[in-house]
């Protein structure tokens, strides 16, 4: 188990608290994290699970269930499952024994189904899909009667039995509670609690032709496991009545408390399975490991950390009232972690060779860095420096404007942790006019990257030696969505709003020669240009690929600066 969330003083855990003193549930707290099998988890997901997870680590004897509502066929499968666990396990979390599956309950929640027949409580509607959302009413008009909610308990019986036994086609009928059509909460109006589907399951194969609904299955699940508290996202609170309706009409022997928060919204990107799915399934990313989306899956491949998604889990906290949080906050995040962990070393993203006139041809200096600056125990490694290196395009400019420090006809800057090099003259391709290397001369005195006679320059830049660097390539990643508006509400020309620029690939790259043997998935810093992750997909042995993480530019300290400015005046 990893570094678990501190505890924080938010409302959920007050509540928490209040009922542990009261000894209500014994003084148990038992939590749960229940995700559908229908996709990869997503960042907001990871809100949920530190959440739940945190909560039981905090309280002594406190236990966290990893549940699977698995009750959809149709969407949910295998790969999913062991996607979810994955990832779980990778935020630092652990269920132990404590691995559940929906469809485990399946005969309990069967009987329960036909206890309430038997109560009066539930009937078998035969209208059509159609017709029942036309009864079900508007926020501003009641819903009505279904021409069969008076239907005999023997023949509600018969039916459901029937239905069971496969003697139906999907959609010829339902079961659904008994409740009020004319509730102002359209949740309470007879909501559907089983459903025909002639579709295999992943785990219980062709046994079940019938599949019991979210609103049925979840509170009944959560008593079945002795759950104290279920903490969910606002968008379930009008079904929160249904939860407590279906647990007083049933002989359980535990009610647990459903409490509500917040949902997380982040800036530039999607939060909803069906839209990344669609994402995936129209090709549009490469997969739900792409680093441009916000699965857990492909955070991790991008380089995120656990430690920086708990860290942000943390950050955001609970509320009571959907907001959106700035996608740099979690970008703060990273560069905190990645700022105290990752190695620097030096990587040309977009290389122009530079020949320095009077180094010696067939020299070559191995030069001694830090591979942490702020962290000696980190050690040091060798960095050849020869006659002809790599730096940055960006890094000269031939007509160099006001501000620009660093290399130019006639210029002198550092090389990091080298020398002093001048630009003394230029290489153009006849044709393109395109500058194809530069000429510079080195002060041999100014080893290290100081000089002895105490002249400064304003500019420093990185670099490889030519010879000896490593051949790589760098995928540069931006903001999914163009929009930085709360989630897309499920409109249907989302894709519009892609950003076609999320992602730039650079294939002729030049890095440090020690990462040739890169551990996939390893992390680094690249000076000057941002936190990388050695791609753990597409890289091999001498050949790796790099996804930047994030860039070296905080703007979530600019904005908690200002922001706490502001509040100061």
């Amino acid at each position: 188990m990893n570094e678990i969330l501190s505890p924080k003083n938010d409302f959920i855990r007050q509540i928490i608290a209040d009922d542990v003193a009261q000894n209500k549930h014994q003084g148990r707290v038992v939590t749960r994290f229940p995700p559908e099998p229908n996709g990869y988890l997503h960042i907001g997901h990871a809100k949920s699970i530190c959440l739940n997870f945190g909560i039981a680590n905090e309280n002594d004897g406190g236990v966290c269930h990893l549940r699977f509502d698995d009750t959809n066929p149709t969407k949910e499968e295998l790969e999913y499952v062991e996607s979810i666990k994955r990832d779980v396990r990778w935020l630092g979390f652990d269920w132990g024994e404590h691995l559940h599956y929906a469809s485990d309950y399946f005969e309990k929640l069967y009987r329960y189904a036909v206890h309430l027949i038997k109560g009066g409580k539930a009937y078998v509607c035969s209208l059509p899909p159609d017709k029942i959302r036309e009864y079900r009413g508007t926020l501003t008009e009641p819903g009505k009667d279904s021409p069969y909610r008076d239907r005999r308990v023997e023949e509600n019986l018969d039916l459901f039995d029937r239905m069971k036994g496969g003697e139906f086609e999907d959609g010829a009928h339902v079961l659904r509670a008994k409740i009020n059509m004319a509730s102002p909460n359209i949740s309470m109006r007879d909501p559907v609690i089983y459903r025909i589907l002639k579709r295999p399951h992943h785990r219980t194969g062709d046994q079940w032709c019938i599949y019991p609904m979210y609103d049925f299955t979840h509170c009944l699940s959560d008593s079945i496991e002795g759950i104290t508290h279920s903490l969910c996202t606002l968008e379930f609170q009008d079904n929160r009545a249904v939860y407590d309706w279906v647990l007083d009409q049933l002989p359980v022997d535990c009610h647990p408390q459903q409490i509500e928060f917040a949902r997380l919204n982040l800036s530039n990107t999607v939060m909803s399975k069906r839209m990344l799915l669609k994402l995936v399934e129209e090709g549009l990313v490469e997969g739900w490991d792409d680093p441009r989306m916000p699965t857990l899956s492909g955070l991790r491949r991008r380089g995120y950390t656990p430690k920086s998604i708990r860290n942000f889990c943390e950050r955001i906290g609970l509320a009571k009232k959907n907001s959106q949080v700035d996608m740099a906050l979690l970008e703060h995040c990273i560069r905190e972690d990645l700022n105290e962990s990752a190695i620097r070393v030096m990587g040309v993203l977009r290389p122009l060779k530079v020949i320095i006139d009077n180094y010696p041809e067939d020299q070559v200096e191995d030069l001694e860095f830090q591979n942490h600056p702020g962290d000696a125990a980190m050690g040091t490694r060798m960095v050849p420096f020869s006659r002809v290196l790599y730096v940055e395009r960006d890094d000269f400019r031939e007509e160099a404007p006001k501000k620009f420090f660093r290399l130019a006809p006639g210029r002198e800057v550092r090389l990091r942790y080298a020398y002093y090099i001048t630009c003394v003259g230029m290489e153009k391709d006849e044709k393109t006019g395109e500058i194809t290397a530069l000429h510079c001369t080195y002060d041999p005195e100014t080893k290290g990257g100081s000089s002895p006679d105490g002249r400064k320059v304003k500019g420093t830049i990185h670099w490889v030696s030519a010879a000896h660097a490593l051949e790589a390539e760098v995928r540069l990643y931006d903001h999914l969505m163009l929009t930085p508006d709360e989630d897309q509400k499920e409109q249907p020309d989302f894709i519009d709003l892609l950003n076609k620029d999320s992602l730039e690939t650079l294939t002729s790259c030049r890095v440090e020669p020690g990462l040739r043997d890169a551990v996939p998935g390893s992390r680094v810093q690249f000076e000057r240009l941002g936190y990388f992750c050695v791609d753990p997909v597409d890289s091999s042995p001498g050949k790796p690929v790099f996804n930047r993480t994030v860039s070296l530019r905080d703007t979530w300290a600019k904005i908690e600066k200002a922001q706490k400015s502001k509040k100061a005046r």
